[in-house]
């Protein structure tokens, strides 16, 4: 083997191993611009490789909501390549079956937190149970889960994703825990991190706590200062009407507030908005 032919087959092994070694501030060698971020309804978002498509909590059933959620619902059905689904936790909201039956018609993988009961996927896909700081290779990606916190106590994760020379967190419905710093020091800076923050209040379950039960527009730039976002989209607002389930007035209003003297880059996105990351 010549000289040159092996510093390069070093170089490349230092690369992959930083790529999934949590902790490290370095990304996979690859185009930054190759990583496509779509928003879907409510929490959904929609990664893109050339090669590869990967969705998170993807919504299209329209009965999760009714009409209290006025997000126009995003078809999931035209994936190309190694196509995965992640899902933070088992809530109809977060993991709608026809959706996942969508987005893996043709075959492919859907993870969700050990610990939830069982969840269906399409004849050809896989179904894997994901336990926490546990890296899976899914394609072009490296998704992690990581401890998040649910509004009842139920099973739920955050998702830490890698891919294209980009890292995103993805924070399901999570409210306010004190995981954020241990996340940020293993795994930040991120390039954007999609956050709840309509800071809703359950009246479903008695006696009512009357606190909130996702992170406040407050809390949730809090969370991506401490965890080193240089963009925070958010996600997990907009249901309006309900008794049992209530926002915080102007979510996105407050957000702004909140991260004006911050340096987190506020970019709200409609469902269908791909991420800008020219600006």
């Amino acid at each position: 083997m010549n000289l040159s032919r092996r510093r390069f087959l070093l170089a490349s092994g230092s690369l992959s191993m930083a790529t999934l070694l949590p902790g490290t501030r370095t990304f996979a060698a690859a185009d930054a611009d190759g990583l496509r971020i779509r928003r879907l309804a409510w929490a959904g978002v929609r990664l893109q490789l050339p090669q590869a498509t990967l969705f998170v909590d993807p919504l299209i059933n329209p009965d999760a909501w009714g009409a209290a959620l006025k997000d126009t619902l995003i078809p999931v059905d035209d994936a190309s390549g190694d196509t995965s689904v992640l899902v933070t936790h088992a809530h109809p909201d977060h993991y709608d079956a026809k959706a996942v039956a969508d987005a893996l018609a043709r075959g492919g993988t859907l993870v969700h937190p050990a610990g939830t009961n069982a969840l269906t996927a399409p004849p050809g896909a896989r179904v894997r149970p994901a336990a926490l700081w546990e890296p899976h290779l899914l394609g072009d990606f490296t998704a992690t889960p990581v401890p998040a916190s649910d509004g009842y106590g139920d099973p739920q994760v955050s998702w830490v994703v890698s891919a294209g020379g980009r890292r995103i967190f993805h924070g399901g419905d999570t409210l306010w825990h004190g995981y954020w710093w241990r996340i940020g020091r293993q795994y930040g800076p991120f390039d954007a991190a999609f956050l709840p923050v309509n800071g809703a209040r359950f009246g479903w379950r008695k006696p009512v706590s009357g606190q909130p039960g996702v992170l406040t527009p407050e809390q949730a730039v809090a969370a991506a200062t401490i965890l080193g976002a240089r963009r925070l989209i958010p996600i997990h607002y907009g249901v309006t009407g309900l008794a049992e389930y209530v926002e915080v007035d102007d979510p996105i209003g407050r957000l702004r507030k909140a991260a004006r003297d911050t340096p987190v880059d506020v970019r709200a996105l409609a469902p269908g908005e791909w991420v800008d990351w020219a600006t």
